[in-house]
């Protein structure tokens, strides 16, 4: 045995990114079941395999670990709610999304990017899940985009593309970063905000981003898109971020997040970004906002259990 902190282990797992899957079987009596996992892997071409790993924790594990037949359904951009009923809902999950029935009356989910219905291969087990080899019977594929998920969150390939393709005009690129349970801000005649650089050229932003960044002796890990919105003349775009620590005589100020409802912001834009932060940093269940200065949508990035 080792003396790893699994909880930490996990986090650290969750750095790689992945996209999401939903693995579906039907038990003995013919009732459907199914699971959200990113533990998903391509194994052979010929002949032609593939893998996912279902955790013991699973209420349908034995179904899973001792199935004959089994599909695997790469969600698209979009299908968050489908990843997030599969992984918590506690009610009839099939009842909730569009499927049709395979060939051996597997379910397979409407607007998934691909599908694969699977004769079982062969199940090791391994640890607190098990290794489910199957083999590759049918597929079904689509030019769709398929949705990601790292670091406890959703991400969209097409948002956060279009959030850094916006063309003629001044691009403001920022970063809420965190760092020990705070947040580094800048002080400005107008009010706080997060550090940020302003560029005309559209390319390259979360590049030049990290340079400013480390010029200013900032070691930041740039995570996903979290606001994305334009005024007049400007469109502004916000990651997350983290550092691991604020160096010595930095221009910046960590303040808590819990002190953030105190601060008074550069606008009123920031200002209701940094409100939101502070709410969702609760639950760590963050989104995406597009829109305008004013008004737009918040797009939810769920974390999801594996």
């Amino acid at each position: 045995m080792t003396s790893l902190d699994p909880r930490d282990l996990r986090r650290v797992f969750g750095s790689f990114m992945t996209g999401v899957t939903v693995v579906t079987t039907r038990d003995a009596s013919g009732t459907p079941l199914g699971f959200t996992a990113n533990s998903f892997s391509s194994v052979s071409l010929d002949p032609p395999l593939l893998l996912v790993c279902p955790g013991k924790n699973l209420s349908s594990y034995d179904a899973f670990a001792s199935c004959v037949h089994f599909a695997v359904n790469i969600l698209a951009e979009g299908q968050e709610d489908v990843s997030n009923t599969f992984a918590g809902f506690e009610g009839d999950r099939f009842a909730k999304t569009a499927h049709q029935l395979d060939a051996h009356g597997v379910p397979l989910l409407d607007g998934a990017v691909a599908t694969f219905s699977c004769r079982a291969h062969q199940a090791i087990d391994a640890g607190d899940h098990c290794i489910l080899i199957g083999e590759v019977e049918a597929y079904t594929y689509t030019e769709t985009r398929g949705l990601g998920y790292a670091n406890g969150q959703y991400f969209s390939l097409g948002l956060e593309r279009g959030a850094f393709e916006a063309a003629d005009r001044t691009v403001v690129c920022g970063a809420i970063i965190e760092c020990d349970e705070k947040v580094l801000l800048e002080k400005t005649a107008s009010g706080y905000r997060p550090p940020q650089i302003s560029l005309s050229d559209h390319q390259a932003l979360r590049e030049s981003l990290q340079q400013d960044l480390a010029a200013r002796g900032i070691t930041a890990q740039l995570g996903a898109v979290y606001s994305v919105y334009d005024d007049a003349t400007t469109h502004h775009v916000y990651t997350l971020a983290s550092a691991p620590a604020l160096p010595l005589n930095s221009t910046l100020e960590a303040v808590a997040i819990e002190n953030l409802a105190n601060l008074t912001f550069a606008t009123p834009a920031i200002s209701t970004m940094m409100s939101r932060f502070a709410f969702e940093s609760l639950t760590r269940d963050f989104s995406l906002y597009l829109g305008d200065a004013q008004r737009g949508d918040v797009h939810t990035l769920s974390e999801r259990t594996e």
